[in-house]
């Protein structure tokens, strides 16, 4: 398989994505600008850089240098990519709708309520900021692949299990490993026919990480599913799979993980599915028959 570093981190006019997804790596004065931009984010875009870099309290490099890792020459570029997000995030934001952190007076209607706004959020900004061009690589990597080898701890592992199930289902050869040690040793069997998919939402989780490294230098072709597009599991990956979550303090990047992943995944088999159309239905057609010819029946 040849080898190409598909990177989803240079999606462009996403401004409010790209800094929910980096703030963990920023460094402190820069990480104050960025909450002030994500505090309101209509108001920072009317903001002149001293009078930014006044209410963070830090320097206007600061905000000079923010606005450049995100990709951005000029600060008018920021501000105006920032406006139209904020204006497409309203739109879509319907009228009467519950939003912001679950609060301890909310009813269970409200949580309920913000719960299914947040993932609807964080569906609709992964779909934006999804690198087609990178999915397209992974799925030639798997559709292309004699064993595709699967891993993630906590929620990721749940995320991995699901892809695993799919790809089996259309009868392609493919495992998850349920512990560290199970994942390293397959890792370094594997061949430069074989894929290793590895699934990361913070992109530092050392066992992940390190699973994915041990698969590189077997020579198999590596996939990172992460929210951090520059982190370490991204770096050891020829292809990256980005998504976009939005944290609360009660749903943790763990749990919030789950949702934006598992539709990442979704896009990844429905493109090796389709890549072998004929045999993926009829491989579908067969396990479904066979679940309901042996499965037991209930009165």
């Amino acid at each position: 398989m040849s080898k190409r570093r598909d990177d989803g981190a240079g999606a462009g006019g996403l401004p409010l994505i790209r800094l929910r997804s980096a703030l963990d790596r920023l460094r402190p004065s820069e990480r104050r600008v960025a909450e002030q931009i994500l505090a309101d984010p209509r108001r920072a875009a009317q903001w002149t850089i001293a009078q930014l870099a006044e209410r963070a309290g830090t320097s206007t490099t600061s905000v000079v240098r923010l606005h450049q890792r995100l990709g951005y020459e000029r600060l008018q570029d920021f501000r105006g990519d920032l406006l139209h997000e904020v204006a497409r995030q309203e739109l879509a934001l319907e009228p009467g709708a519950v939003s912001g952190d679950i609060d301890q007076s909310d009813t269970l209607a409200d949580a309920v309520a913000k719960v299914v706004q947040t993932e609807t959020a964080s569906l609709s900004d992964t779909a934006d900021l999804l690198d087609l061009a990178a999915l397209g690589r992974a799925v030639e990597l798997v559709a292309a692949a004699r064993r595709v080898e699967l891993f993630g701890l906590g929620a990721s592992a749940v995320v991995a299990a699901d892809l695993e199930q799919k790809l089996t289902r259309i009868g392609r050869t493919a495992r998850r490993w349920p512990d560290s040690h199970s994942a390293w040793t397959a890792a370094v069997t594997l061949t430069s026919d074989c894929v290793a998919l590895a699934i990361s939402h913070t992109g530092q989780t050392r066992d992940t990480v390190g699973y994915l490294d041990l698969a590189r230098q077997a020579g198999a072709a590596t996939i990172a599913l992460t929210n951090q597009p520059d982190s370490a599991i991204a770096a050891g990956a020829d292809v990256v799979l980005t998504t976009a979550v939005r944290e609360t303090r009660f749903r943790s990047g763990a749990l919030g993980s789950r949702i934006a992943q598992l539709m990442v995944v979704d896009c990844l088999f429905i493109g090796v599915a389709q890549a072998s159309y004929e045999s993926s239905m009829r491989a579908l057609r067969d396990t479904h028959a066979a679940v309901l010819r042996l499965a037991p029946r209930h009165p």
